[in-house]
């Protein structure tokens, strides 16, 4: 509830902006939207596959895979815990997609080996705001042009836990949706690779987890 608080909020906000020298009509944009993905601290994961169905019901598959942003700082804190690292990465952009309704994405958490595959449903008000995005220069910023593509960013944590981002008009991230991701009953790679993962545990990941442990609960 407060994360859909907070996403109203921001949508408001950048509705009272329109028709104001704030406007961000004659801003350069794309017409399309990114996809990417992130990762806690110390939590690798490998992204096998991802898939997303916009608003028009179309389908896309393949909209991204791979490494997600994330880092090992060994800075003596517990920074795994509650996405602690931040929101980043670059990703990947959907070309020919709407406004995504629901994303599917599948992947492979390697502190844990296990393989998690999730729907995620997109809310309305997420689109909302993924749109106002690019129409609006930020309050605080206004002789910048506006951003220049909507990103949409999730996040992939131990446990099947998956949670999204937007960035608003300011370039700050707003929470706009969570779930639960399910166990592949194939494993990695869908049974294909023999049961092995895209990478062995770092020994930075060994030495975070056997001090801290994987902050299950905190995402």
């Amino acid at each position: 509830m407060r994360a859909m608080l907070a996403l109203l909020g921001a949508i408001l906000i950048s509705g009272c902006q329109s028709g104001d020298p704030l406007s961000a009509k004659n801003d350069p944009k794309s017409q399309w939207w990114e996809l990417a993905f992130t990762e806690p601290d110390y939590m690798k994961v490998w992204v096998e596959d991802s898939s997303v169905q916009d608003v028009t019901g179309k389908v896309f598959f393949r909209t991204g895979g791979g490494s997600a942003a994330g880092g090992e700082p060994e800075d003596g804190k517990e920074s795994a815990r509650g996405w602690g690292g931040g929101v980043g990465g670059s990703g990947k952009t959907v070309v020919g997609a709407d406004l995504p309704m629901r994303i599917f994405v599948r992947w492979q958490s390697i502190v844990e080996q296990k393989t998690y595959r999730a729907w995620v449903d997109i809310p309305e008000p997420a689109r909302q705001l993924m749109a106002s995005s690019t129409q609006q220069r930020c309050p605080q910023t206004p002789e910048r042009e506006a951003r220049f593509m909507a990103s949409v960013y999730l996040g992939l944590a131990p446990g099947g836990v998956v949670q999204v981002w937007m960035r608003d008009s300011c370039n700050h991230p707003v929470k706009v949706a969570r779930a639960q991701a399910e166990l592949e009953p194939l494993g990695p790679d869908q049974g294909k690779n023999e049961g092995r993962y895209a990478y062995p545990v770092s020994e930075k990941s060994k030495r975070y987890i056997n001090q801290y442990g994987i902050p299950y609960g905190s995402w």
